[in-house]
């Protein structure tokens, strides 16, 4: 059973660990593969994709692409001009890893449990985050490999379903990969190294930036449910996104955890929706800046932002007693650095990994880490949200969730339009997380 206490790697283990393992190395704590797994050599990998929008349709792309036998068996999503835009793709450019018939092509929001089941050895979770805790877990329940696009959870309640799913993978020797393509990145991971190293000194701040611009909008059609439409729009309800802060800037908060080793204790910050306002844009926000503190007192700024006309930037920074970092890659102060190696696409490196590890029979595994970080985010929403300085483990133990009671065509959505089309947006100073 979860309690409401932080479980946290110690420092010198997550720093062991959070660089990427080498193809064959051993992982700490693994305890074998589950007999449902796929084990090991040169044996064919099968695969399902569940979530066959433009990322999944990409991941399943770069797990195609990796070496030895794999192949693409089943597919699995909510619509089928998804389902079907993605077999085309992939049938085009990687025509021989790709069989799937129509028996094995799964449509409706049991598709994923379909495929699970379908006889693969691994499976791709691409969906819209906040369907992420439950099919993790099933994935996991029925032994099955996985990768997993970030975030990870969409609300603290699905944070501990992955915490409680991740420890059952590591039971079973699953291997299990996190979207958190930078920590892949060779650049990144060179550069970190050095500052982990100590050549900036101790650090004493960090600011992370994702400021862009707003992404698609899919306008209402005639007779679509409340379900539907807010599917096709996922990224402007809360309950399947997280917001920005959760789906976007995830990356940028995870890099400083990776440098510090560690995660936030709390934060405080604000945000809300100035520009980004009318019936097309659900109830998210379009800026969040958030100040998280580390226990020994490190502070971490964080700005996101989707307001367009204005300054753009995704990146890291952090600066030390002896000098700063980009953490991508350059060191300037006493130790002067700047990644000159090659760099190859951390997208295609992070299937690599996950694919040579289950190969070596030594499975590599970042539910945690994905968990914690995912939660890191959803810490800094629900300050902006509410307007409170909230710590980590008060938050973790919260209650309040925005997901749907029920997983149906015509469910009761927790988000519906009034009578104008327009959605209630959070208040800061009036709206409750905890």
């Amino acid at each position: 059973m979860w309690e409401s206490k932080l479980i946290v790697p110690s420092r010198r283990k997550f720093l062991k660990t959070s660089t990427v393992l080498a193809a064959g190395a051993a992982v700490s704590g693994s305890l074998g593969i589950a007999r449902s797994a796929h084990a090991a050599g040169d044996d064919e990998i099968k695969i399902a994709l569940i979530g066959c929008g433009g990322r999944g349709t990409g991941a399943a792309e770069q797990a195609l692409a990796t070496q030895g036998k794999v192949k693409i068996i089943a597919l699995a999503d909510a619509f089928r001009d998804r389902l079907d835009g993605a077999y085309n793709h992939l049938s085009n450019v990687k025509k021989d890893r790709v069989d799937v018939p129509e028996e094995r092509k799964f449509v409706g929001l049991d598709a994923y449990q379909k495929a699970i089941d379908s006889g693969v050895d691994l499976v791709l979770l691409a969906t819209p985050p906040g369907f992420r805790p439950m099919h993790f877990e099933a994935a996991v329940k029925a032994g099955k490999h996985v990768f997993m696009e970030k975030p990870v959870a969409t609300d603290p309640a699905g944070v501990r379903i992955v915490l409680a799913a991740a420890q059952e993978s590591r039971k079973k020797g699953l291997a299990v990969g996190v979207g958190l393509q930078r920590r892949h990145q060779k650049e990144y991971q060179e550069t970190i190294k050095r500052i982990q190293d100590g050549a900036i000194g101790d650090i004493v701040a960090a600011r992370v930036y994702w400021n862009g611009q707003t992404p698609w909008v899919n306008p209402r059609k005639p007779g679509q449910t409340e379900m539907e439409y807010q599917l096709r729009n996922w990224y402007y309800f809360v309950w399947i996104c997280g917001d920005h802060i959760v789906e976007q800037h995830i990356h940028n908060l995870d890099v400083i955890n990776w440098v510090k080793g560690k995660y936030p204790v709390k934060a405080s910050g604000m945000g809300g929706c100035q520009v980004r306002k009318g019936k097309d844009y659900g109830e998210t926000f379009d800026h969040h800046c958030v100040e998280f503190e580390y226990d020994d007192g490190t502070r971490m700024f964080s700005q996101c932002r989707h307001i367009p006309g204005c300054w753009s930037s995704v990146s890291e920074h952090v600066h030390g007693t002896r000098g700063r970092s980009n953490c991508a890659n350059f060191i300037q102060g006493e130790s002067e650095f700047r990644y000159r190696g090659e760099n190859p696409n951390p997208y295609q490196l992070e299937h690599d990994d996950l694919f040579a590890s289950i190969r070596s029979g030594s499975p590599i595994n970042e539910a945690e880490n994905g968990a914690y970080s995912t939660m890191t985010a959803i810490l800094g929403r629900m300050c902006t949200y509410s307007g409170q300085e909230l710590s980590w483990e008060q938050c973790l133990a919260s209650t309040i969730t925005y997901m749907p009671e029920t997983f149906a065509w015509d469910a009761p959505m927790p988000s519906m339009p009034d009578d104008q089309g327009m959605y209630k947006i959070p208040l800061p100073g009036i709206t409750k997380v905890v």
